[in-house]
């Protein structure tokens, strides 16, 4: 009986152990990882979002599952993350405007530029002024000149300190137009306010190539000039800004990067390093990224840090130049 009994306690306690040691080594991750998304559906950041998590998983060795956390030209879903568990199961799909954009604009929302893990740079996205397929306007010059003779235009965005806002108050700039030149009109995401333009609604917008080459591509929008030095091949009869005379908006450039909360789990960051290392290489990945019309770059944390904080300090600059700061 005494025998019986320590047989029982030994299993016992073998039986524990390995549990312990199952739990130990369960390696991250165990489950599907949230990827924040904080501009609306069918906008470039949704977009590079859906194509990440289509092709993370077979590197990941778990899924990716896209949730489009809106609000406050993407501040609510930043925050979100900024704020949130840093078990490695929530992430954001970083953009230029709710991470550089937006902090050098409103000193006042609920994180800085630099207050997350980074986690790499994904891709940049060249922006391209488009207007409506039916629209008159054939060049920069011909909205300028239209704008000067009185013309009530209007243009949208993903909402007040978004880079789509941003980047048209630049191209007034660039005009040497004040910024109430034209009419702003605020979306809820670069999605919404693409549609706005192609229903005929507004008049011109400034946006990522990725969240209109679609529309492009249908007949839908027409574009007028590209942000890249040169010229783009899915777009390859539209002329660069600087052809146009506007070498200045060159600097507008949009872009996507993974983010994770401030503290993160070490192995967690670590192992999404990894697979955005291995992405990098991966020819399906890179095909879908050129497909959107964005240019596939990635980089590793410390040299996508660098390169947001030259965003933000640039994007620091202009809005304090044009009075723009919200203190």
């Amino acid at each position: 009986m005494m025998n019986k009994m320590k047989f029982i306690l030994r299993a016992a306690v073998v039986l524990v152990i390995s549990a312990f040691m199952t739990v130990a080594y369960a390696e991250y991750p165990t489950k599907p990882v949230t990827l924040v998304s904080p501009y609306g559906p069918g906008g470039a950041a949704d977009l590079a979002a859906r194509t990440l998590s289509a092709t993370a998983p077979g590197y990941l060795g778990n899924g990716v599952l896209v949730v489009n956390r809106t609000g406050a030209a993407g501040v609510t879903g930043s925050t979100s993350v900024a704020k949130g568990s840093k078990d490695g199961y929530t992430l954001l799909l970083a953009r230029v405007g709710s991470q550089a954009a937006v902090p050098a604009i409103n000193r006042k929302i609920p994180y800085k530029w630099d207050e997350f893990e980074f986690l790499g740079l994904l891709e940049l996205n060249p922006f391209v002024l488009v207007v409506n397929a039916d629209s008159a306007y054939q060049s920069i010059d011909d909205i300028k000149a239209a704008v000067a003779d009185g013309k009530k235009l209007s243009y949208p965005s993903a909402g007040v300190g978004t880079l789509l806002h941003v980047a048209m108050v630049m191209v007034l700039d660039e005009m040497g137009l004040p910024q109430e030149a034209m009419k702003h009109v605020p979306y809820k995401g670069g999605g919404k306010a693409a549609a706005a333009l192609v229903g005929g609604h507004v008049d011109m917008m400034f946006q990522n190539l990725s969240g209109v080459i679609g529309n492009i591509d249908a007949g839908k929008l027409r574009a007028l000039a590209v942000s890249t030095k040169e010229r783009v091949n899915s777009i390859k009869d539209v002329p660069t800004v600087a052809e146009a005379g506007y070498p200045g908006l060159e600097t507008v450039i949009g872009w996507s990067g993974l983010w994770g909360p401030p503290g993160m789990d070490k192995a967690a960051a670590d192992k999404w390093v990894s697979v955005l290392a291995s992405i990098k290489e991966d020819k399906a990945w890179n095909k879908l990224t050129k497909a959107l019309g964005s240019v596939p770059d990635i980089r590793g944390p410390e040299d996508t840090k660098a390169f947001v904080h030259g965003q933000y300090e640039a994007f620091k600059t202009l809005t304090e130049k044009l009075g723009m700061t919200i203190q």
